[in-house]
């Protein structure tokens, strides 16, 4: 296991695979801990690092959650003198660069340049972008960065010195050496080094001149002279001390640390590299097995740009922008198997999402194994570049994209020399000690020359040497090849060189390892010991496993398995001829149901983080399943991950699955199924459509405690509050309790319901607080994360109506740290917009904007337009309480530019947004367009979620109506409020307040009373329309 802090925190397990991280505030921990890595650190220095001089109440409680989530899958220990992780200092990037940079250093001194050269560029090669790169928010992260970052800017120094001292790369130094002053223009020895590789390359006059820039520089910004050790290096230019040396071809790159080496594609490496610098896409092209990925790995790997790097192996042409969602974190899991009118249908949506999240985004984004999306490929790589300037794409495939302005970069087999190397690294891995030697070279030259120097055809055949001698691999190797040399010539070449190794390597297994390797490609995406013995059934599952591994058929990832994608086609062939794909579905799918029934109900305890990952893990063997089972499988997964899907934000996978078996069903339930059906429509109302069922239909469905408890929160989110009056509602919620189950966590989310309908029906904050309160309580007894987020937003909502905002941030911050341990990341960009709204209301301005600007960019990172809308409303209206109108105004039109239509939330948000403007037009002297801004609120319709904002616009208008002298009017505009059963809340209630006071001093009680009664008494048509008026 090795991490890196050095750009992005990365965990890189064995095989290559990076260990998923949870929210920022996790990713600090672990950041904090890698930095002292092996050692122990304090508590009260974690809570500052953490949280800064103000920690909260019960930090150090969230820091005991935070450290037993690492503990799942880090060695995190516990000591008197703190927390450290057991891990060595040198498989963390920072410790082992500090320690080649100060070998470097010293071997300066110790006249060895060589030396301090290589080691200083390995030193270098391990920075992937800025330190600490996405937990800079963090209060311990800036200064960790800087001290990281001085340390990069001197081996860089030593690194241009210890070229200088060898007389070589001089190109190279001076580029470097430009950048380094470019990026630190008051460092002097990055200047005098300069100054002396110039002169070097016998550019003495650009020496000097560097020298005056520098003097006069120094003046002017310190009022300094140059350093004597400047000075004197002028000194020596201008006596000839430097003399001029030859400038030879770059040098090759080191082999960067890695698992297994990277060997032969240095010109390759370069060729990729200057490209990119020069053209926005660029593909690597060539045969399977050619070494493609790696190259494109290695080239993410050194880049300082941030990188995305997206496996299509698992994805068809219908789930591509999923599978590029999926890989930037923005909660979409890769989705198989579409039909092609579900593919046109739902891949638009998809495909918009990204480019919406990618649109100001600088990225490289690698899109690995095209070849079998190769159409898809193409249309959304042109449509991500031409959305995204920012954006460069590096892909690979087997052919190119085939689109205007692409690069092709071919990859093909590797030379004699390289090849060799690699033959040689490989089989140094199965067999120690191997080495090419006099006796032995001939043959190993053979095998790479009939292998025509293929990557994965040299490992695969460096991997027999575990069972066979060299001289038998080579005799085994000419057989194979001469046996399918003569296939069809219309097949691919790379087909049929790249074939005849899999296939040799086929007929090295055994019958049973072949059973299994046939077997093992019904997973998707991998899987682990427990599935491949339930689903595979084949005895002594472990020693053929173990089999498959060491013959390079089967990788191992952690305590996962997988195949390379050329071997996964080869091997599903031989399934196919076997006659047992079917069987082997169906017992995948059983499976996987019985993974989603188990872990479901554990999702409701204290232990929900373990099995969220866990299905994680296999999240596509589940949506696999879900597609290939009969109908009552697919139901009953769909059941069984409702939850799951709803805590990682999976809601647009949710409907589409969702949708699909209700395709297949029809319009009535299968015998039986009938909770499960009711599920399956409420997933797939989450994408907008309310069921048609009213809220009373579900609850008489419900003729005992639902088997799945989370069908009692979908129902409500998909059909909303009941719109009865407080009495009515009171007896409903009593309905609902009695109908069920004593079970904590359901009787807990009863309250969670009750609450939010008594608030509502307007039964007031008073009436809704116990429901809330049991809520709490009863979650938090159960250790339930999510259930405790919900519930202590409640009680935040609460404060609010009762305006007291202040009074909302320590729910809203315990909800948030629960958030960021679930890893919500749209839950974290909602929560955050809702403290800042509380911060601004208790007046504090600047912990509103920073909460807000927080919200927007989570919001824009994981693609959640409503939110990011809403986020940046809070933006304009910190601005507008500031008393800057134009910042206002632009934050507004932002906010209505990015606010999608038609959705029931984002109509509220477009409302608030309406009424802001008008306020801004108020305030600039703009009456009618304040009014008109005012009254487009009533064009709108989001339900109870936009009362309160329908209640501001009324009492704005009122005041207008009163400020332009009609009283009667403004009584009659505030009648409307109860004519449209608008529940406000205490902000809006003292407004509302004020403006009435007003206008019945102005009309007289009598007056006032007959003005109000008229707009009490319209019909809700007759109000919207005069409001409209």
């Amino acid at each position: 296991m090795r991490f890196g802090i050095l750009g992005p925190l990365r965990v890189e397990l064995p095989g290559g695979r990076l260990l998923p991280l949870g929210g920022p505030r996790l990713r600090a921990l672990l950041a904090m801990l890698l930095l002292d890595a092996g050692r122990p650190v304090g508590v009260e220095r974690l809570i500052d690092g953490l949280y800064g001089s103000r920690p909260p109440a019960g930090a150090a409680n969230a820091l005991q959650s935070q450290v037993s989530r690492l503990r799942q899958s880090l060695p995190v220990e516990h000591g008197p003198a703190g927390y450290r992780i057991a891990v060595a200092p040198d498989t963390v990037d920072a410790h082992r660069f500090t320690a080649l940079a100060s070998e470097g250093r010293r071997a300066l001194p110790a006249g060895d340049p060589g030396r301090a050269v290589t080691v200083l560029r390995e030193a270098l090669e391990l920075w992937q972008g800025d330190a600490l790169a996405d937990v800079r928010d963090a209060p311990f992260a800036a200064s960790a960065a800087d001290h990281l970052a001085e340390l990069r800017v001197t081996a860089s120094e030593d690194l241009a010195a210890a070229l200088l001292a060898t007389g070589a790369d001089l190109d190279d130094a001076v580029s470097s050496l430009r950048a380094l002053i470019a990026a630190h223009p008051l460092r002097e020895r990055p200047r005098g080094l300069l100054m002396r590789a110039l002169a070097a390359a016998g550019r003495s006059a650009e020496a000097l001149s560097l020298y005056e820039e520098t003097r006069h520089l120094l003046a002017d910004q310190l009022g300094a002279d140059p350093s004597p050790d400047l000075a004197g290096t002028h000194t020596a230019i201008l006596r000839g001390a430097f003399a001029p040396v030859s400038t030879p071809q770059p040098a090759r790159r080191g082999v960067p640390t890695a698992l297994t080496s990277f060997v032969g594609r240095d010109d390759d490496l370069v060729r990729v590299t200057k490209n990119l610098a020069t053209a926005r896409l660029v593909t690597l092209h060539g045969p399977g097995g050619a070494g493609k990925t790696r190259l494109a790995a290695e080239v993410a790997a050194r880049s300082d740009a941030d990188c995305c790097f997206v496996e299509l192996a698992a994805a068809t042409s219908d789930d591509l922008p999923r599978a590029v969602l999926d890989a930037l974190g923005l909660k979409d899991a890769r989705l198989n198997d579409r039909t092609p009118a579900e593919a046109a249908a739902e891949a638009p949506a998809a495909t918009d999402r990204l480019v919406f999240a990618l649109a100001d985004r600088t990225l490289l984004l690698i899109l690995d194994n095209c070849e079998h999306v190769i159409e898809a490929a193409a249309a959304l790589a042109g449509r991500l570049l031409a959305a995204a300037p920012g954006l460069r794409v590096l892909a690979t495939s087997r052919e190119p994209l085939g689109i205007t302005g692409e690069t092709l970069n071919p990859v093909g087999g590797l030379p004699m020399s390289p090849a060799v190397r690699l033959f040689a690294d490989r089989a140094a891995d199965v067999s120690p000690g191997f080495a090419v030697t006099g006796e032995n070279a001939d043959a190993i030259r053979r095998i790479c020359r009939m292998l025509d120097g293929q990557p994965l055809a040299v490992e695969l055949a460096a991997a027999r040497l575990h069972a066979l001698s060299l001289d038998e691999v080579a005799s085994r190797l000419d057989d194979r090849f001469r046996l399918l040399s003569k296939g069809s010539r219309t097949a691919a070449g790379r087909h049929r060189t790249l074939h005849a190794v899999v296939a040799w390597s086929w007929d090295l297994l055994t019958p049973a390892e072949q059973v299994l390797a046939r077997r093992f490609t019904v997973f998707t995406g991998g899987a682990d010991l427990a599935a491949i013995e339930a689903v595979c059934a084949e005895p002594d599952v472990v020693d053929l496993l173990d089999g498959l591994v060491g013959k390079s058929l089967i990788e191992r990832d952690g305590g996962r398995y997988r195949m390379l994608a050329t071997i996964r086609a080869f091997c599903a062939e031989r399934l196919d001829e076997s006659g047992e794909r079917q069987p082997m579905e169906r017992a995948h799918a059983a499976y996987y149901l019985d993974l989603a029934l188990t872990a479901d109900p554990w999702l409701r305890t204290a232990s929900q983080l373990g099995w969220l990952d866990r299905l994680d893990a296999d999240r596509d063997n589940l949506h696999t399943a879900l597609r290939r089972g009969d109908i009552p499988t697919a139901l009953r997964l769909v059941s069984a991950l409702s939850f799951y899907w709803w805590l990682r934000g999976l809601r647009s996978e949710a409907t589409t699955l969702a949708a699909r078996v209700l395709r297949a069903i029809g319009s009535e339930p299968p015998p039986g199924l009938t909770e499960e059906y009711a599920l399956c429509v409420l997933n797939a109302a989450l994408g907008g459509t309310r069921p048609t069922e009213p809220w009373d239909d579900y609850l008489r469905m419900i003729e005992e405690p639902p088997a799945q408890p989370f069908l009692l929160y979908l129902s409500a989110m998909a059909v909303g509050p009941p719109d009865a009056p407080p009495g009515d509602v009171v007896a409903l919620n009593r309905q609902l309790r009695e109908r069920l189950s004593r079970g904590s966590w359901i009787n807990a989310l009863g309250g969670i319901g009750g609450g939010w309908m008594l608030l509502f029906a307007g039964a007031g904050p008073e009436a809704a607080e116990p429901e809330f309160r049991s809520a709490l309580d009863g979650f938090r007894a159960l250790g339930e994360r999510w259930g405790t987020m919900i519930a202590l937003s409640g009680l935040a909502e609460l404060a609010i109506w009762r305006g007291r905002p202040a009074d909302a941030l320590a729910p809203l911050d315990e909800a948030l740290r629960l958030a960021e341990e679930l890893g919500a990341v749209v839950d974290v960009a909602d929560l955050l917009r809702s403290r800042a709204e509380s911060r601004l209301n208790a007046g504090d301005h600047d912990g509103a904007a920073a909460d807000f600007a927080r919200a927007a960019s989570r919001s824009r990172d994981c693609g959640a337009r409503e939110l990011e809308a809403a986020a940046r409303h809070g933006q304009a209206t910190v601005a507008f309480r500031r008393g800057d109108l134009p910042a206002a105004l632009h934050g507004c039109a932002a906010a209505l530019d990015v606010c999608p239509t038609g959705w029931y939330s984002a109509d509220g948000t477009r409302m608030a947004i309406l009424v802001t403007m008008g306020r801004i037009a108020s305030a600039q002297g703009n009456p009618r367009e304040a009014a008109d801004r005012y009254r487009s609120v009533f064009s709108l319709r989001s339900g109870m979620l936009g009362f309160q904002v329908m209640a501001e616009a009324i009492d704005r208008l009122a005041t207008l109506a009163l400020d332009t002298g009609d009283p009667a009017r403004a009584a009659s505009l505030l009648g409307t409020v109860t004519a449209l059963q608008l529940r406000t809340s205490a902000a809006s209630g003292e407004l509302a307040s004020q403006v009435a006071a007003r206008a019945a001093a102005e009309l007289g009680p009598s007056g006032y009373a007959a003005a109000l009664a008229r707009g009490a008494a319209l019909t809700p048509p007759e109000a919207f329309t005069f409001l409209r008026s």
